[in-house]
C-alpha cells in the first residue's frame, strides 16, 4: 500500500474557541461510536486531549475507538505490528477506567487494525489482539477509501483498487466472523456497490459503514451535491437490505465532503451543521431505521472544522424529531449493540 499524506485539517484552538453553546439535552446518553488518538508530527490528541473534549457538558458514557495506525510496533514480523495500536488503545482504556479523567469509559470498545489478506496467519494475529485488548477488541478496519482523482483523498494510506473484490481480502472478512468481529469500513460513495457485494457474501460479518458512507463533494464531484446525494442514496438503498449493515452517521467534517465552515471567519454552529447535514442523516435513518444508525465523532479529525460540544448539539438538532426510543438507538443504543457495549444509565 502507498502511504502519503492525509488532508486532514488543522485544528485550530483559537478559532474554535470562537464558538460556545449551552448544551442541549444534556441528559442524553451517548456512546461515541468513532474517534482516534495519535502522537504525530502534525499534533497531538491523546487521553488528555481527548479528555477535556469528552467532558465538554454532553453525557458521554462510553466511546469506540477506530484503528488510525497509531502506535504500530516499531519490531517483530510485519503481520503483528498493528498488535501495537491494540496494546495503545487498551492502555488509554484502563486510563478512564480508573476515574482520574472523569465517568466516561473512553474505549471501551476497539476496533483494530489488521491485514485480512495474510490468509491463515491471520488467525493468530487476532488471537493475539484480542489477548492484549483486555477483552475490548471489537472489529477490525482496512483502509478501503479509494478514487482515481488525485483530487480525492482523505486516508493516509492508498489501498489496491480491487481490494473488495481480492478473494483473499474476502476470506479475511469471513474470518471475522469466526471470532465475532465485525468489519469497519470506510470508503466513498462510488465504492458502494463493492462494498454491498463484499457485505452479501459475508452474511455473518456485522459491516459498519463508516462516515455516513462517504457521499464525496471535492474533484470531480465539487459542485454536483445533487447529483451524488442521487447515486450515493441510491447505493446505500442496495445496502440497508442487508441485515448484517450498519451505519456511522458523521466524519462530514473532513474536507473530502466538501463543505467549506473551515474557511468562514467563525466556526459553524450546531445549526448550521444540522442544516448541511440532514439530507444524509435523513436518508440514513430512512433506509436503515435508527435502530442500524450511530452517531460518531471521528475526532480529532473533524476537529479542524467544529468543537465536540457544538457537534454533538448539531447531532441532537439532526434526531430533535425522533422518537426517545429512535433518540436512544442513534446515540447510545446500535452502538452497544454492534460493538457489545454495556451501558450505564439510561436516555430519561
Amino acid at each position: 500500500m502507498q502511504i502519503v499524506h492525509a488532508p486532514h485539517l488543522p485544528v485550530r484552538p483559537e478559532w474554535l474557541s470562537l464558538r460556545d453553546e449551552p448544551v442541549l439535552e444534556p441528559a442524553l446518553v451517548i456512546v461515541d461510536a468513532h474517534h482516534h488518538l495519535w502522537d504525530r508530527q502534525t499534533g497531538r490528541y491523546l487521553a488528555d486531549e481527548f479528555g477535556s473534549d469528552v467532558k465538554s457538558g454532553h453525557r458521554i458514557v462510553s466511546t469506540v475507538y477506530v484503528q488510525c495506525r497509531s502506535m504500530l510496533r516499531e519490531h517483530g514480523p510485519d503481520a503483528m505490528k498493528p498488535v501495537g495500536e491494540v496494546e495503545f488503545a487498551n492502555g488509554i482504556a484502563a486510563m478512564f477506567a480508573s476515574g482520574a479523567y472523569g465517568p466516561a469509559r473512553c474505549c471501551d470498545a476497539i476496533v483494530g487494525g489488521a491485514d485480512l489478506t495474510l490468509g491463515a496467519e491471520l488467525d493468530s494475529v487476532l488471537e493475539t489482539m484480542q489477548q492484549v485488548s483486555g477483552g475490548r477488541l471489537r472489529g477490525i478496519r482496512n483502509p478501503l477509501a479509494w478514487h482515481a482523482s488525485p483530487e480525492v483523498s482523505s486516508s493516509p494510506v492508498t489501498p489496491p483498487r480491487e481490494l473488495m473484490t481480492n478473494p483473499a481480502f474476502r476470506q479475511g472478512v469471513r474470518t471475522l466472523g469466526r471470532f465475532g468481529l465485525a468489519l469497519d469500513a470506510w470508503v466513498y460513495h462510488t465504492q458502494l456497490d463493492e462494498l454491498y457485494a463484499l457485505a452479501r457474501a459475508a452474511g455473518d460479518v456485522t459491516v459498519v459503514i463508516d462516515h455516513f458512507g462517504g457521499p464525496l463533494g471535492v474533484g470531480p464531484h465539487a459542485g454536483q451535491r445533487a447529483e451524488v446525494h442521487a447515486e450515493w442514496a441510491r447505493k446505500l438503498a442496495r445496502l440497508a437490505t442487508l441485515p448484517n449493515t450498519r451505519m456511522k452517521l458523521g466524519g462530514a467534517g473532513m474536507s473530502v465532503f466538501g463543505f467549506d465552515f473551515a474557511t468562514r471567519a467563525l466556526p459553524p454552529s450546531s445549526t448550521q451543521l444540522a442544516d448541511a447535514w440532514r439530507p444524509y442523516f435523513e436518508t440514513c435513518v430512512e433506509l436503515f431505521g435508527a435502530e442500524r444508525c450511530m452517531f460518531e465523532s471521528n475526532f480529532p479529525v473533524d476537529k479542524g472544522m467544529f468543537n465536540y460540544r457544538v457537534l454533538w448539539n448539531a447531532f441532537k438538532r439532526l434526531a430533535s424529531p425522533m422518537s426517545a426510543d429512535e433518540k436512544a438507538a442513534l446515540f447510545s443504543g446500535t452502538a452497544a449493540s454492534t460493538y457489545r457495549l454495556a451501558i450505564p444509565g439510561d436516555n430519561t
